[in-house]
């Protein structure tokens, strides 16, 4: 058992900086590792193993907020409920704004996924996950026939050791590495799939097999499969395309050289390539030299000196101080940049080991990613190997030189045909709804102007009705991207609101009723209805200090230098609307002092 069970706030380590800023809606950054059982899932079993896997791993139930500088991590109350599958695969789990858990269970027929983003682990810490999911389920159904409880973790494992951020315990400032450059490798240019969506191809061969050609030529599986998959590259190749070298990434768990017991992303990567139209073309010579490159390359001073690159970037002092919004714009276009350095994507996730009074229950494991790419995962359970490539690529001829390859190598695949329930896609209704309405907008706001182009009316109403439409448009447009957070939609509609109104005023011969009156007004009015939404969902301090905070702040900062700088003609609902903020400030420190200091150092961290 894992003693002290309550998480904490945590900063994101390095790896999650990345993965936070770079995802969207197509690279969700999202992983699924599974187990095929031999039976049907129950699911009423499984969330009662799911319950009490969280109650294990407590720093999985967190959600990402975020702040001024960096984005963080906090416990919350949610509960993780399973469901049957029912959406693409490594679809998106964080949303922008909307509070969610990081990871999804679901099931189907016999398979149990286990889907998670990488801000919140990496692939050791998502099997130590699923295996104590797997075990627990395991134990609920078959405890009547004698299966004994086992439990899979160290007794003397605490939260703490689950959240270690290994990264910056193995950082040395002093150690540096000598700067590479890196050539443009070959890219995959193929037509995406119909609808882009992900597609998987899955197979299974026989992990003794394998390691035995392996030892036969004298190297690691890793190694030997590395260069099948730098082959299988190049004979899609055309005699123009040789003249760039085909490089892989291949992720390196940095555990094997640094001893941790971390659960949150401790990785790295290398990146072996290869150089056809400079090098022979044999087998036997791609294989030589990427053996020499992991040798080379999987040393502690190698793994050591590229976390230091890293971290250094990461706590370079005028860096940190950037807002975060600067810092995603730059680490989205950096993460672009760097994927013209690799072709494909290599991830062996290794072997995933189970009680044996447990293994005669689970038929195999499986991993695989969402990607941008074309990328092979495995991992393997007792003799079973399972490699899955995912790409969004119209072609499979990669995967079919690879089988065949291995085929002339002695080692024969099992074509599996994975099998997903047709996905149900609300969010893409939704946006097609929202779609529609915008475009009905922009008919009537553009028929109006040409009423006014061609007749000229005495009192310009057509104007006044674009402007309100476009206004319309505008609030709910807010409303509809920020439905996820109502306290942050809440705060966007008074920005935008106030300065809309500034516009009409403006346009309307500046009668500056949107200083004296509007902004007053619309600040004591956000700040009552935070306080009601708060209510109602019945949401903990923390969630909507902030927020109330920037509205009262808003409130009282914006008047008063609209009043020194003389645009307030009528001061006094404008003094009574700031003295509403003052006081609510003053409150918030007096009642929640406590709440509030705590808030501003996990928005303000750097």
């Amino acid at each position: 058992m894992v003693n002290q069970k309550k998480a904490r706030w945590r900063r994101l380590d390095n790896a999650a900086k990345l993965y936070s800023a770079a995802s969207n809606k197509r690279d969700t950054r999202v992983f699924r590792f599974y187990c095929e059982l031999k039976e049907e899932v129950r699911k009423e079993l499984l969330q009662e193993a799911l319950d009490q896997t969280v109650e294990t791993f407590p720093m999985f139930l967190m959600v990402l907020r975020k702040g001024l500088f960096w984005h963080y991590l906090e416990p919350c109350n949610l509960h993780p409920v399973v469901k049957e599958e029912y959406k693409e695969p490594c679809s998106r789990l964080y949303v922008k704004d909307k509070k969610t858990l990081l990871f999804e269970v679901t099931y189907y027929k016999k398979r149990i996924n286990f889907e998670v983003f990488h801000v919140l682990t990496d692939g050791t810490g998502a099997t130590e996950f699923l295996k104590e999911l797997v075990s627990n389920y395991l134990y609920l159904a078959h405890q009547k026939e004698g299966l004994e409880p086992v439990s899979m973790l160290p007794e003397d494992m605490t939260v703490q050791d689950q959240e270690s951020d290994s990264f910056l315990k193995y950082y040395s400032k002093d150690q540096k590495r000598p700067k590479e450059k890196k050539t443009r490798a070959f890219q995959i240019r193929r037509k995406k799939k119909d609808g882009n969506h992900l597609h998987v191809h899955e197979s299974v061969v026989s992990v003794k097999e394998v390691l035995k050609r392996s030892r036969e030529l004298g190297v690691s599986m890793t190694v030997f499969l590395t260069a099948v998959f730098l082959k299988a590259i190049h004979e899609e190749m055309s005699k123009m395309q040789e003249k760039k070298p085909i490089v892989l990434m291949v992720p390196v768990n940095l555990r094997k050289f640094f001893p941790s017991t971390s659960m949150l992303n401790f990785f790295n990567w290398i990146e072996p390539g290869y150089d056809f139209s400079k090098r022979d073309r044999s087998f036997e010579e791609v294989l030589g030299y990427t053996k020499d490159f992991f040798e080379e390359q999987l040393t502690k001073e190698k793994m050591s000196a590229h976390i230091n690159d890293l971290l250094a970037l990461e706590l370079h002092p005028i860096l940190r101080l950037a807002p975060l919004e600067l810092k995603n714009l730059c680490i989205h276009a950096g993460a672009k940049f760097s994927e013209k350095n690799t072709t494909a994507i290599f991830s062996n996730m290794s072997a995933v080991r189970m009680p044996d009074s447990y293994v005669p229950y689970i038929e195999r494991f499986g991993v695989f990613t969402n990607t941008p790419k074309l990328e092979l995962c495995l991992c393997s359970f007792e003799d079973k190997l399972s490699f899955a490539f995912t790409s969004r690529y119209d072609t499979v001829n990669i995967e079919r030189n690879f089988y065949r390859l291995l085929k002339e190598q002695g080692i024969t695949a099992e074509k599996v045909e994975p099998e997903f329930p047709k996905p149900q896609m609300p969010s893409e209704q939704e946006m097609k709804v929202y779609k529609v309405y915008s475009f009905l907008c922009l008919v009537l706001a553009a028929a109006m102007v040409v009423t006014d182009l061609n007749f000229h009316p005495r009192i310009r109403w057509t104007w006044f009705t674009a402007g309100g439409v476009a206004t319309m448009w505008i609030a709910s447009s807010i409303g509809f991207f920020k439905r996820y957070n109502l306290l942050k939609n809440v705060m966007w509609q008074l920005l935008i609101g106030s300065i809309i109104c500034f516009i009409w005023d403006g346009f309307t011969g500046w009668h500056g009723w949107s200083a004296d009156l509007a902004l007053p007004i619309l600040s004591v009015a956000t700040l009552a209805g935070m306080f009601v939404i708060a209510k109602v969902q019945k949401s903990p301090v923390r969630e909507y200090l902030i927020y109330e905070i920037m509205a009262a702040g808003y409130g009282l900062i914006l008047p008063v230098i609209l009043l020194l700088c003389g645009i307030v003609k009528k001061p006094m609902v404008s003094m009574f609307g700031a003295l509403i903020c003052f006081l609510f400030l003053v409150g918030v420190i007096l009642f929640k002092g406590r709440e509030f200091k705590e808030e501003m150092h996990k928005n303000l961290h750097v």
